[in-house]
């Protein structure tokens, strides 16, 4: 009977239920039938709560580190779906998109003895997820420390001119002087950039002054300049009019056309300069010499013709002093004398 039974159900189509009475089987075959039921449930269990408890989703910009009893595993897992040993293994996501790190301002003296206050930003991302979690504790820790000691190295070697106007380079060397160690951390620097420089008031207002100073300079400059041009051209014009005296008169009507056309009550006339030279020169009088009658003749007392008696011209007579007087005792001649 048992054979006949499963010749039967052999031949029955798949789509039909084996149904067979639990008295083939005897008394115990019931209680392993029920036994090996729950067996099969406790074992989907386990497996369903396995799955849950091991399955991960890591992000498309993500990427994960596996370690296994602390042992990191050779192989990155890929964004999607992902499993892991529970309680074996340890699964550390990273993100790879690039990170916006403002650093604080930093207080510095610059090369030129100014006092600064400097502030900038970082742009970087991780190219290496398993050396940016062995290598390094917290990535984004060291390269914040990391940009703020830079950025007092720059002030220091830079002057107060390079870090307001030429910034680029300053740029270039700071992003060297951070992506120089952080290779070892599996971080790239994408971008340094300085945002703000703040000065002191008394150098804020010194500044002004020198702008104030350079801008007087080159307008004296320029108006120098334009004096200079139009000199020159003035110059070519006056050689023009030398050749041609009738332009000069030709100005001369022009200007006075140009003069009445403003409807002024006051007509000016230009007056040649060279007239009043003429007219001045003309009016002053001949420089007075000394007069000499013509019948007087100078003759050099070398020459002089003594008289024909023989006798020297008269010369003045001097008055000898009685006998024991000197002449120094006696007064000069018109002074008033006391008697007693």
């Amino acid at each position: 009977m048992r054979g006949l039974a499963l010749a039967r159900a052999a031949a029955l189509p798949s789509t039909y239920t084996l149904y067979i009475p639990m008295r083939h089987f005897g008394p115990w075959g019931a209680v392993m039938v029920e036994e090996l039921v729950a067996a099969g449930v406790s074992v989907a269990s386990v497996g369903l709560v396995y799955v849950m408890a091991g399955a991960r989703v890591v992000k498309q910009y993500e990427r994960g580190v596996v370690l296994r009893l602390g042992r990191l595993r050779p192989a990155v897992r890929g964004p999607g779906f992902t499993l892991v040993i529970p309680g074996v293994d340890r699964l550390r996501k990273v993100n790879m998109q690039i990170v916006t790190l403002p650093v604080p301002a930093q207080e510095g003296i610059t090369r030129d003895n100014v006092t600064v206050r400097v502030d900038a930003v970082v742009y970087f991302k991780v190219v290496d997820a398993a050396d940016a979690v062995i290598q390094v504790e917290d990535y984004r820790f060291a390269v914040s420390q990391m940009a703020q000691t830079s950025l007092r190295s720059i002030i220091g070697k830079s002057d107060l001119d390079d870090l307001l106007s030429n910034r680029e380079k300053l740029n270039q060397g700071l992003e060297l002087m951070i992506d120089s160690p952080a290779i070892g951390w599996g971080v790239q620097i994408d971008r340094v950039e300085i945002k703000d420089v703040s000065l002191p008031e008394t150098m804020k207002r010194s500044m002004a002054r020198q702008a104030e100073a350079d801008r007087e300079r080159r307008a004296r400059v320029i108006n120098a300049d334009a004096e200079l041009q139009a000199s020159k051209k003035l110059a070519q014009a006056a050689e023009v009019m030398s050749e041609q005296p009738a332009a000069l008169q030709l100005r001369l009507l022009q200007t006075v056309v140009a003069v009445a056309a403003e409807k002024n009550s006051t007509l000016v006339l230009p007056f040649p300069v060279e007239l009043l030279r003429f007219l001045e020169r003309a009016q002053q009088p001949a420089a007075p010499g000394p007069s000499v009658d013509p019948r007087e003749s100078v003759v050099p007392a070398a020459e002089q013709v003594p008289p024909l008696d023989g006798r020297r011209p008269e010369q003045p007579v001097q008055k000898q002093p009685p006998p024991g007087e000197t002449s120094l005792d006696r007064p000069p001649e018109g002074s008033i004398t006391r008697q007693d």
